[in-house]
Formats: structure tokens, sequence, C-alpha cells
């Protein structure tokens, strides 16, 4: 199980798409100005997201993860060139609600144990955005996520699951249960996933801003299909997310008392 995440990763990253893909250098000055700043001003944690410090580190994570280009067809070059002249624009519209975000790009992958897997490349812009989103949200959840969760994590990774197997089986743990669930990131309801956010996120324009990439829709073959469920693999936003709505599973495997070791959509209980 671990070993095939694995290989996905290394699939994901050949077609242009890495997990937890970060990504501005492009930010000018004027993006921190306060009089460009007439947002709702509770909106504390979307204000931290676009801060120029944040933007900046994600841009540099977006450029080291060499990703693809998305429906727009820019490259991380191509776009950090217009960013210098839109950034002022796309900035308020993000603040004042406004902004939405360019369809993601679907591509389908080989999958280690056969058929494909379906990825959503977005716009480097977006992936910039989502990634800032993720500096910001990532130290907030991570910390209430359970201690069993091994997948897309700080400080956690494939190796650390295989070990606490490891460990079940010697204290005298001898059946398991293999669970792996069929296209869960396809299939994520949005109305639950932003519902248990708001119960972690006090801030509306953060949660709105979310369930907007959440409806941004997949272009393929030239036409947008809407969406109403699914985080497509290909964000940086959708592992975090992912584990948002997993660690409600994991509350009740441990209330149950069930040892397990789960690496995103993937458990072995």
């Amino acid at each position: 199980m671990l070993n095939a995440t694995r290989q996905m990763s290394a699939s994901a990253e050949r077609a242009g798409v890495a997990p937890g893909e970060a990504g501005c250098g492009p930010v000018s000055d004027e993006a921190n100005d306060p009089r460009q700043d007439t947002e709702d001003t509770g909106s504390a944690l979307l204000r931290a997201t676009l801060a120029r410090e944040h933007l900046q580190r994600a841009f540099k994570r977006v450029r080291a993860n060499k990703g693809a280009a998305g429906v727009d067809g820019l490259d991380i070059d191509q776009t950090a060139k217009q960013l210098a002249t839109t950034w002022p624009v796309i900035r308020e519209q993000l603040l004042q609600g406004r902004y939405r975000p360019s369809p993601v790009r679907r591509v389908t992958i080989p999958k280690p144990d056969g058929g494909e897997r379906e990825l959503g490349i977005p716009t480097v812009t977006d992936r910039l955005i989502q990634q800032a989103l993720l500096q910001v949200l990532q130290p907030i959840l991570d910390p209430t996520f359970r201690e069993h969760s091994y997948g897309f994590r700080p400080g956690r990774r494939a190796h650390d699951a295989v070990l606490a197997a490891q460990g079940y089986v010697q204290s005298g743990r001898r059946i398991v249960v293999d669970v792996d669930l069929e296209k869960f990131f396809d299939r994520v309801n949005h109305d639950i996933l932003i519902d248990r956010l708001r119960k972690r996120i006090d801030d509306a324009g953060l949660i709105r801003l979310v369930r907007a990439y959440l409806n941004s829709g997949i272009m393929s073959n030239g036409v947008v299909l809407e969406r109403y469920q699914g985080a497509p693999q290909g964000g940086p936003l959708s592992p975090l997310l992912a584990n948002v709505m997993r660690d409600e599973v994991d509350k009740v495997l441990e209330k149950h008392g069930h040892c397990f070791a789960r690496y995103a959509d993937d458990c072995n209980v």
C-alpha cells in the first residue's frame, strides 16, 4: 500500500504535478499597501495568506516543483511576468470575495496496480494562491489530526506508518483489515468538508475562497465540467482537505479501540 503511494507520487511528478505543491516572487510592494485593503477586516487569515512573505515563499515552492501549465497554457516564468502587472487586481478580488479560480486541466496517469488515476492541474496562479493558503492553514489544522495519520503531513512519511504497523504486529495483533477508499479524492462532499472546516477555522473570507477552489470545475477536451463533489489531486490544498475529511474516521476508529495506520485514503486497521 505504501509503496503504491510512493509510485503514485512519482507518476504525478512526471505529469507535471507534485504532491503538496506550493508556490510568488513577482508580487509588488503595492500588494501590501494598507490603502488596498477594502475587505472585511474580520478576514484576518485571508489577509495573512496574501501577505507578501507568504506569497514569495509559495512562489519559490511552485518554481521548485516545476509543475506543468494549467488551462491558461502559462508556465511559471510566463505567469511571473503576468503577475507583475495583474497581481494588485487579483489580490483585491481575493479580499473582496470576487475571485474565481480557473478550472483545473484534466490529466490521467497510470496507477501502479493498473488502471488510471485522474489529476487536475491548476494554473500556476492558482497553485500559488493554494500554496499560500496551505502555508496558513496547515499549522492550524495539522495539530488537530490524529497521531495515526501519516500522509501529507509535515515531519511524517510513509516509513513512519510502516514502523507503526510493525509495532502493532509485535504487540500481538494478527488480524489486519486493509482499507483503500475507491476514488476518495473524486467523491469528497463539498458541503460536509466546508462544514468541518468552519468548525476549525473562524474566517469567512478564507472559507469562501476554499469553496471557490472546490467549485472551480474541470476542463476536459475544451469543455468545462462543473463539479459538485471532489478535491482533484494535483492542487496543493487537496491533501490537507482530504485529511480534514478522514480525521473524523480516525476519531471513530480510536473510540472503538482499534490500532491503525493511515496514509491519505489508504488505511490498515
